[in-house]
């Protein structure tokens, strides 16, 4: 089922949107419903490994409450293929004309990444107004954010790279972000074990991030 959301609405739904790369497709949707039954709604599958459009797919048939996005857009095909599975919104590490492209022509929301204040006003000639700080950390982090909210004060944020449960508040209180990415919630020892009960406790720790 397709979201009815704007992509800012997506980006304030859950303070973390959680970066998830799944090796088993067995453990994709006992993975989303333990996000979801923590609070956390939004999930960022990637297509890092080359279960990504299986587990997309399977998350939006057996998941309606998780609002799921496929992450690591790097080529035009991928929107294409991504809308079909079932994801609502993409995230891409960078942007190009191409992605562009395939954005519009697949009607499917981009959260694109950029790294520097000429990218960030690139991208928002381009039409983008939310967008992914990546790789947040090396981009500058915070002081970067800050920096930019003088000049570009209409972008809106989602630092991703970098980032863990400590560092998040800080990001969050930056008043040009809206929500954090972050790989944390999903430890690989907890998932490789089927502990989604951690998972759970992870993402309800996450929704409360910011009070």
């Amino acid at each position: 089922m397709k979201s009815t959301m704007t992509l800012l609405e997506i980006m304030q739904a859950s303070p973390v949107i959680p970066v998830i790369a799944i090796d088993n497709p067995d453990h994709a949707v006992p993975l989303a419903e333990a996000l979801v039954a923590g609070g956390v709604r939004v999930l960022e599958v990637t297509l890092r490994t080359a279960h990504g459009l299986s587990a997309i797919r399977a998350i939006a048939e057996r998941v309606p409450q998780a609002i799921v996005g496929v992450g690591t857009l790097t080529r035009a095909d991928e929107f294409f293929a991504a809308r079909d599975a079932g994801a609502v919104f993409g995230v891409s590490p960078g942007l190009t004309a191409s992605l562009i492209d395939a954005a519009r022509k697949s009607g499917l929301p981009l959260l694109p990444g950029v790294m520097t204040p000429s990218e960030v006003m690139a991208a928002r000639e381009a039409g983008f107004s939310q967008l992914k700080l990546f790789p947040a950390v090396p981009a500058g982090g915070i002081g970067m954010l800050n920096a930019i909210a003088g000049p570009l004060p209409d972008v809106v944020f989602c630092p991703t790279g970098g980032i863990s449960q400590d560092t998040a508040p800080a990001f969050l209180a930056c008043r040009n972000v809206a929500c954090v990415g972050g790989s944390w919630l999903t430890p690989n020892d907890a998932v490789a074990a089927g502990d989604w009960t951690r998972l759970t406790a992870l993402a309800r720790a996450a929704c409360a991030l910011r009070t």
